[in-house]
């Protein structure tokens, strides 16, 4: 049973005709665009995409989904994954490298939904890093003032090229290990105040819904 697809495939039937779509990035998010294409294909409904990454824009183009802007459309529903998941819905998310921009759209949208496994949903956030955008110039700075924090930070290295992760927005990627976070919305605030931080992979009191995969099926949280 693939939990990511029966997610995915169910916020698919979320979207009305003739609505502005925040289109997400990652492996489960992969499944709605999809669903998405397929209804468009299917039941020939008018909507658009607004991509959250390099990844959701080929996606949407494979899928003949066709895509706009925020410059252009303001937002009706945001669909996005995510890497873990606490009881009062706070998200850490940016395993895919494209949370800044996700946390624009998403922030953005009318109404925000958020679609994973099971195996996402944790009592606390923290085992998972939180992934940080920065500046490369001001990787010393950052790293030194995640160490006050209580953060172990290291840069994230690519997997099929030398040297480290680059955002499509052109900057580094650490991951900076806090283990336990007891207050999301606050940490969420201090990094985000560190000078050379564009944004942060914490997501705190923005999701209007969950639709998790699960074994026992589609379980709804609000």
């Amino acid at each position: 049973m693939n939990l990511k697809k029966m997610a995915g495939f169910r916020a698919g039937k979320e979207v009305k005709d003739g609505q502005i779509i925040g289109l997400g990035t990652g492996s489960t998010t992969h499944y709605f665009i999809e669903s998405l294409g397929m209804r468009i294909k299917e039941e020939e409904i008018q909507v658009m995409g607004i991509p959250t990454s390099y990844q959701s824009f080929l996606l949407a183009k494979q899928w003949k989904i066709p895509v706009t802007s925020l410059e252009e459309h303001d937002i009706d529903i945001a669909v996005d994954g995510a890497d873990e998941i606490d009881p009062d819905l706070n998200l850490i998310k940016g395993g895919g490298a494209a949370h800044t921009l996700e946390k624009i759209v998403d922030y953005a949208a009318c109404e925000f939904i958020v679609i994973a496994d099971e195996t996402k949903l944790v009592s606390e956030l923290g085992t998972f890093p939180v992934p940080l955008e920065i500046i490369s110039q001001s990787t010393k700075p950052v790293f030194s003032a995640l160490k006050d924090m209580g953060a172990d930070p290291e840069i994230r290295m690519a997997k099929f090229k030398d040297g480290p992760v680059i955002s499509d927005n052109g900057n580094f990627i650490v991951d900076a290990n806090f283990y336990e976070i007891n207050n999301p919305i606050q940490l969420e605030k201090d990094l985000n105040s560190i000078p050379g931080v564009v944004e942060n992979g914490i997501f705190s009191q923005m999701v209007d819904k969950v639709i998790l995969g699960t074994s026992e099926g589609i379980k709804i949280l609000k």
